[in-house]
């Protein structure tokens, strides 16, 4: 797929399976993400990377704020040179300003790695000269991005996820090994007990009574899980028992006003509880940071690795079916149920 006409996030992601892996790792492992004021779509991601190494999986499967945070922090040095090189063109450079600049610092100043992360990150920022910029890697060979399998929001989330055999032995083992520290603590426990041990009383040849059968108080409470009610506009569009519905994921969940600030943005990538959902996308209810009369607290924040107390939102917000998804977890029914 050239870099002419992919979209910016691909040129993103691109951008960062080309880069030379140790230098993305140098930056990567700089980062002190432990106690950093980060969202959970960034800080687990960049986290599981500093685990795995593995950028090019980084690249095809984290969400695309994790991708773009990464090509920020490899962009922003040279990208001041690029635009020191260019003095008073830099807000609307030309192709040939452009050009020229990258020229002088090519092989001097900048490498082609660095070059690579400055023009996809302005593409990836609609800059003024991202059309320049998608022309210069289309055109250059050395600079030319590889195409990769992106792997996030692109298979269907119906379909389970395999897991190597390898992995679900490692898996069992560890599961084994935990049951057996148990099973040491409490026989340690018990013989470091001084107290005496009182004697199991004999079993009296007198059959027991039988025993009445329990009320219905004494039965354990079974939790239904409610499904949504949705208007008829939302029900013709949705279904509340599809699969995804429960789920809490990260995506584009749309804005409700317009931004003052950043008036073209429409949507942010944040967390979600999924509705309901069809092949016309995602029905879902946003999870923030801050409190408002229309939110109450998010209870499973903690479970799901986000990093603070987070609300949810009782407006109900459409997602395109192409938008990226990203599985968090599934709500519990009990946890379900709260927000009905």
């Amino acid at each position: 797929m050239p870099s002419l006409n992919a979209s910016p996030h691909d040129v993103m992601r691109r951008a960062i399976a080309k880069l030379d892996p140790d230098a993305v790792m140098r930056v990567v492992d700089a980062l002190q993400l432990q106690g950093a004021k980060l969202s959970a779509v960034v800080a687990v991601p960049l986290r599981s990377l500093q685990k795995k190494r593995d950028v090019a999986a980084f690249a095809a499967g984290a969400p695309l704020d994790a991708v773009a945070g990464l090509l920020e922090l490899l962009a922003m040095e040279p990208l001041e040179k690029v635009i020191e090189a260019l003095g008073e063109h830099s807000e609307t450079p030309s192709y040939e300003q452009l050009t020229a600049a990258i020229a002088t610092l090519r092989g001097v100043t900048l490498n082609d790695d660095q070059l690579v992360a400055v023009l996809a990150f302005a593409i990836g920022h609609d800059f003024p000269a991202a059309a320049h910029c998608r022309r210069i890697l289309g055109e250059d060979d050395a600079l030319a991005l590889p195409d990769i399998e992106i792997t996030i929001g692109r298979a269907s989330l119906l379909n389970p996820k395999v897991v190597d055999d390898s992995v679900r032995e490692q898996r069992r083992q560890r599961r084994e090994e935990e049951k057996a520290r148990k099973r040491a603590r409490v026989a340690k426990a018990e013989k470091d007990d001084p107290r005496p041990k009182l004697k199991s009383p004999k079993k009296s040849a007198v059959a027991p009574a039988t025993n009445p059968p329990a009320s219905k108080e004494s039965r354990p409470v079974e939790v239904t899980r409610r499904a949504a009610l949705l208007t008829p506009a939302e029900a013709a569009t949705y279904d509340p028992q599809h699969a995804l519905a429960g789920w809490v994921v990260t995506t584009h969940v749309p804005f409700d006003n317009v931004d003052p600030v950043v008036p073209e943005q429409q949507s942010k990538v944040r967390p979600a509880v999924v509705v309901a959902a069809s092949d016309a996308g995602l029905l879902v209810r946003g999870v923030y940071s801050n409190p408002s009369p229309t939110r109450s607290v998010f209870s499973a924040w903690r479970r799901l690795g986000l990093d603070h107390v987070s609300y949810v939102d009782v407006t109900r917000s459409p997602v395109e079916p192409g938008a990226e998804v990203n599985k968090l977890g599934l709500l519990s029914d009990e946890e379900w149920n709260a927000l009905l």
